[in-house]
């Protein structure tokens, strides 16, 4: 049992034993305050909450957080990302915070003026790993409650580039002819049956069945840091699926083997030197240029022995004389502001799904979503024709005759 005491200089000191043995204790300017801590200590033991108070004094934020990251068990991109937010946003303002002087007041100011220079659903991520690391130290009996609970976050939006899509029409007519020939097989394949990114650089010749016209999605390939591993599962356990693939993709392929692919097995999409395709450099290298000569980022026109290149940009279009095409093209996808994503590739072929009237379920499968809430989630919206079937139910409303 512990007691209470009175020190040579007239405070009073509420004295207990912990469960390792050692005898803590804690200085008040009164008896009665000294006698409530010390009941409130002995009942935390007796129910098995007991936290030391001074525990959380002795750590700091970074400290603690930097031992959190190293126990996180999760996949090598999810982990790259969390460390990458960890420490540019959450460590580098609480570092040196001691874990008990974070409370939720001080959270709650640290998240508004977060949400001025981030997007909202960048602070979401900051306060959940935030929230983790305090969450492990409460199970780690260093603090009581978790100061991050219940703090009011920014609310996401849906801005109008988050989801474009693409028209049949313009994929096939506009943007496909622009691709590169050794690169024009991964972006049908990529539109024609909403893989994702991983997903097409994962795939295996092996995995492709011409007769039956499917592609199987077993493996996909990880980017971390300039660097490509393959892993042997896809995103989810819905996302190990079997595609139908359009009989003009499966011709690409084929003409992509003859050219440039490596057989009957390994990865199909490879680069020049053998090795997986990187994302990054595909994006800056031939994914946004083919859509300047598409006609579907910016602008570029000849102007005598000259080509003008025109881009968007948040304070309006600019505009610059270029020698060559090629320069042009290059100006306008390294400095245009938005454009179509390789992942909206994705989000293309599931609205071309539904709109042709494809049931929600049979999009799921495809896509591979672990629920059809998702789906309909995501691509309800796209569904053409909405009012006038509302307004065709409705067509029966009529006045009462009232001659």
């Amino acid at each position: 049992m512990g007691y209470v005491r009175k020190t040579p200089a007239g405070n009073w000191k509420a004295c207990w034993r912990d469960a390792t043995g050692r005898q803590p204790s804690k200085t008040f300017p009164t008896r009665r305050e000294a006698a409530a801590f010390l009941a409130t200590i002995e009942s935390t033991k007796h129910t098995g909450t007991y936290v030391d108070p001074h525990a959380a004094r002795r750590i700091k934020f970074g400290t603690y957080a930097a031992q959190w990251i190293d126990s996180h068990n999760v996949e090598l991109t999810t982990r790259a990302r969390d460390m990458s937010l960890l420490k540019n946003h959450v460590v580098s303002h609480w570092a040196n915070a001691p874990l008990s002087a974070i409370d939720h007041s001080s959270a709650q100011k640290w998240v508004t003026a977060l949400s001025r220079q981030l997007s909202p659903s960048t602070v979401a991520e900051c306060h959940r790993l935030f929230s983790a690391v305090l969450k492990a130290a409460v199970r780690d009996r260093l603090i009581a409650v978790n100061p991050a609970k219940e703090l009011r976050l920014p609310r996401k939006r849906q801005h109008a580039g988050d989801r474009q899509t693409i028209s049949r029409e313009d994929f096939t007519t506009r943007l496909l002819p622009a691709v590169p020939e050794r690169h024009r097989a991964l972006v049908a394949l990529a539109g024609g049956t909403g893989l994702r990114w991983g997903e097409c650089v994962g795939l295996r010749w092996e995995s492709i069945d011409p007769t039956a016209g499917t592609v199987r999605v077993e493996r996909v390939a990880v980017e971390v840091n300039g660097h490509v591993t393959p892993k042997p599962y896809p995103k989810s356990r819905a996302g190990r699926r079997v595609v139908p693939v359009p009989s003009m993709v499966l011709r690409l392929l084929d003409e992509y083997r003859e050219l440039y692919g490596t057989g009957q097995a390994g990865e199909v999409f490879i680069n020049e030197a053998g090795t997986p395709l990187r994302r990054t450099l595909f994006r800056a290298r031939i994914w946004r240029p083919s859509l300047v000569r598409a006609g579907l980022l910016g602008s570029v026109v000849a102007e005598g022995d000259k080509f003008r290149g025109t881009w968007p940009t948040p304070a309006g279009d600019e505009t610059e004389l270029f020698k060559t095409r090629a320069q042009a093209i290059k100006a306008v996808s390294r400095h245009a502001e938005g454009g179509l994503r390789f992942h909206d590739l994705r989000h293309s072929y599931a609205s071309w799904l539904i709109t042709s009237g494809v049931p929600v379920p049979d999009v799921q499968r495809v896509m591979g979503h672990e629920r059809p809430t998702t789906t309909l989630a995501i691509y309800t919206h796209v569904q053409g024709g909405s009012q006038e079937r509302v307004l065709g139910a409705l067509a029966a409303f009529s006045l009462p005759d009232e001659g």
